[in-house]
């Protein structure tokens, strides 16, 4: 095990044998790191904290502590971050307060580049790419697949659907549907994430079908019940057509249109 003599580790710390923890890092008890993770300097990790194999963790981030939430008063809570992420220098990411199920969670092979901030209760799937100063707040959802640009701001409870994106700056107080483009200080919805679902081996005929989806559902003057009601009669019940409208009917906060 590779670990700098500066470095500052409780007993009630459990490290695999291959990881690598640089100068000046803090590890509080609890927290388990696994074989392949490196922690390049200036790290702190504290609370029930579980790091995935291959994870790297640039200077000066803080992982697993403590919300950044008025109503949380010591309760034990968690945080779970998978394997191969990449979390670049500044990031935060917050263990879980109260109100939720008690665990922050995120993915595999992420991008959180720097100054991003990850809050409690967050789920946050594998593949995401959370551009610099990327903010999301309390129970947010992430999708697997999904890209926010930079100076991204996501409401608390906002899901965030797979195989969406999110133009840098934009503001995100309401659900954004699967496989669509958002922007804008209040976001608006600016059609399909086509070259992203071309990159990811989306078919044509796939495609072209959510584009018709897209269509009755958001640029129709119709609510959306019954702008589903007309998907559902009219087109084919795909795959991705199927997830798109389950994520709308379990929407709370609205959906961007």
């Amino acid at each position: 095990m590779a670990i700098h003599e500066s470095a500052i580790i409780d007993s009630g710390a459990e490290i695999d044998g291959n990881a690598e923890i640089g100068p000046f890092c803090i590890i509080g008890s609890g927290v388990t790191i696994a074989g392949g993770v490196k922690l390049q300097s200036n790290v702190v990790i504290e609370g029930n904290t579980e790091i995935g194999e291959g994870t790297q963790i640039y200077p000066f981030a803080s992982i697993g502590l403590p919300p950044q939430d008025t109503k949380y008063k010591g309760e034990d809570s968690g945080l779970r971050i998978g394997s191969n992420n990449v979390i670049r220098e500044y990031v935060t990411v917050h263990r879980a307060s109260v109100g939720g199920d008690g665990l922050t969670e995120l993915g595999d092979n992420c991008f959180i580049m720097a100054y991003a901030h990850i809050a409690h209760d967050c789920k946050i799937r594998s593949n995401v790419i959370m551009a610099n100063a990327a903010t999301i707040a309390g129970h947010v959802s992430i999708g697997n697949h999904s890209v926010l640009g930079g100076l991204v701001a996501v409401h608390q409870f906002t899901r965030i659907g797979d195989y969406s994106m999110v133009g840098g700056l934009s503001g995100i107080g309401q659900d954004i549907p699967p496989y669509m483009i958002a922007s804008g200080p209040r976001a608006k919805l600016f059609g399909l994430n086509v070259v992203g679902l071309k990159r990811h081996g989306f078919s044509e005929e796939a495609i072209s079908e959510l584009k018709k989806a897209y269509k009755i559902l958001f640029r129709e003057k119709n609510t959306l019940k019954q702008a589903i009601k007309k998907v559902q009669e009219e087109l084919p019940f795909t795959d991705e057509i199927q997830h798109l409208i389950d994520f709308i009917n379990q929407n709370k906060r609205g959906i961007c249109r």
